[in-house]
């Protein structure tokens, strides 16, 4: 790690960025040090994606200088940054799905024999050499398709160090990835650094931030507010910092009252892999049901059962004592189900509209009693939604693409509230959010059990899934491996359980 506070790899100052009269970053000074991992942070909206991407050159910063290695540079793209050294792994992953990893890896510089012909078997060594090199194992020639999300994040974090970065951002590296994958993930960042690579680390995991990182940097409303090695600060002056007040909990008070069952699963098993084996539990109304497990155990795949999104083999979903076996996620719908999937491009995000249409596209046809809705009511509706989710934007004719992932999460939620839901599915809801939104998240999830509404909540975050949830169901290899109750297990307990059939 560089000891001399003046040997810096990339230094920003001044960074000033506006839309319209918005202006979103005013001012920015910030140094990462040669051979370091830099934390940064901030709520959703605080500027971070913009930033970078006046970084990458995605977007042309207003004002300032960026300096790299000694050098002024100002990258007219993504791909200007990647062949001087900077690379970045986004949280959002945009691979050729249907192509090979080998392929995704060598997108846009697929290099050439004498004879001027695409070299695969280099493309394959190189390939080769590098996985084993970083302790990943991965079949090379499989479609990315097939592959988990962990797996295809591992993927990126590898098509990044191949390009010989200085600096390589990470956003949000963690979210999909196992406990195993992440300390393999940590060991990676820690021998880059000893290589004298330095690596951005945006994150909202705060154990994790301390963990990794030998400095951290705190962007708030747009302004840096605070700088500091690791060690000279703690989880309560980084959250005031982020959210200018103290946080004295990280969850609010669970005091809904679950009442009679309303939901039971029997005996639900899935015909095509990742199978279900013989799933079977009942949720109550009012009740917010958990349910935890390793990335890969079966948590989404049964949401998405219940849902329609899958072909059942056995069982049966029944709710409020009818047999409920849904064809299609329509068909869940139109029954009062909702599900947020794990990820935010599944839940059907229309870039290229605004906040108005993304809130109220699923009842832009039929509105409860099957009559239309005007143009008046979808932007009341969503000025509503607006002010229930705080989702920072200057209103509801923003262009959703102009709005950070946290807060486009914030709108695919309100969308859902907007029809009502009684069985609201989540999966992994608070992924990439920051710590003042997931307790505004929390909140309104148990104000929403208390309505008397019912919550199925997968989490792969254990002091989340401990701290919201009445029950939690572990899953383990396609299995539901135990049922317990929240105030009476602990995070030893349900380890134990999601490693029950590996």
């Amino acid at each position: 790690m560089a000891d001399d506070k003046k040997d810096y790899i990339l230094s920003i100052k001044g960074m000033s960025k506006s839309f319209g009269r918005n202006k979103v970053l005013k001012g920015i000074n910030m140094d990462v040090k040669r051979g370091s991992i830099m934390g940064l942070m901030g709520e959703n909206g605080a500027g971070k994606s913009t930033m970078m991407k006046c970084l990458f050159g995605t977007y042309q910063k207003d004002e300032g200088t960026i300096v790299l290695d000694g050098k002024e540079v100002n990258f007219s793209g993504p791909k200007d940054a990647l062949e001087n050294g900077v690379a970045m792994v986004h949280q959002e992953l945009n691979q050729c799905l249907e192509r090979s990893v080998v392929d995704n890896l060598f997108l846009g510089r697929y290099p050439k024999n004498s004879f001027g012909v695409v070299d695969e078997g280099r493309m394959k060594k190189e390939a080769s050499d590098l996985f084993r090199k970083l302790g990943i194992t991965v079949n090379l020639t499989q479609p990315m398709k097939r592959m988990s999300v962990s797996q295809r994040q591992m993927c990126e974090i590898a098509k990044a160090i191949s390009y010989n970065s200085k600096v390589i951002v990470l956003d949000e590296p963690t979210s999909s990835l196992t406990a195993p994958e992440v300390a393999k993930l940590f060991k990676m960042m820690r021998q880059l650094r000893d290589q004298g690579i330095s690596l951005v680390y945006i994150s909202h995991k705060m154990d994790e931030i301390f963990d990794i990182c030998d400095q951290i940097s705190v962007l708030r409303d747009g302004a840096l507010v605070m700088t500091k090695d690791s060690k000279d600060t703690d989880m309560n002056e980084l959250i005031s910092a982020m959210v200018g007040r103290s946080l004295d909990n990280r969850f609010p008070p669970v005091d809904n009252q679950p009442g009679e069952t309303i939901l039971q699963v029997n005996g639900l098993s899935t015909k095509y892999a990742p199978k279900l084996q013989n799933i079977s539990f009942d949720v109550k109304k009012g009740e917010i049901f958990g349910l935890y497990g390793l990335v890969g155990a079966g948590r989404t795949e049964l949401l998405e059962t219940i849902f329609g999104m899958r072909t059942r083999a056995a069982g049966n979903v029944i709710y409020r004592g009818k047999m409920m076996n849904f064809d299609s996620p329509k068909d869940a719908m139109d029954h009062g189900f909702a599900l947020i999937t794990e990820e935010r491009k599944a839940n059907g995000l229309f870039l290229k509209a605004d906040l108005t249409f993304n809130t109220t596209i699923a009842n832009m046809k039929q509105y409860r009693s099957g009559i239309a809705l005007s143009n008046d009511q979808m932007v009341r509706a969503t000025s509503e939604e607006i002010r229930i989710m705080h989702t920072k934007c200057m209103g509801p004719d923003d262009l959703i693409s102009s709005l950070s992932g946290g807060n486009q999460q914030k709108v695919i939620f309100g969308r859902w509230l907007e029809r009502s839901p009684s069985i609201f599915m989540m999966d992994d809801p608070t992924r990439g959010i920051d710590v003042g939104a997931k307790y505004e998240i929390y909140e309104l999830i148990i104000k929403m059990a208390k309505e008397g509404n019912t919550i199925i909540v997968v989490s792969s975050e254990m002091p989340e899934i401990l701290g919201i949830t009445n029950r939690i169901g572990v899953m383990s290899n396609g299995h539901l491996a135990g049922i317990v109750n929240t105030k009476e297990t602990n995070q030893e307990e349900l380890l134990r359980l999601s490693a029950m059939y590996l």
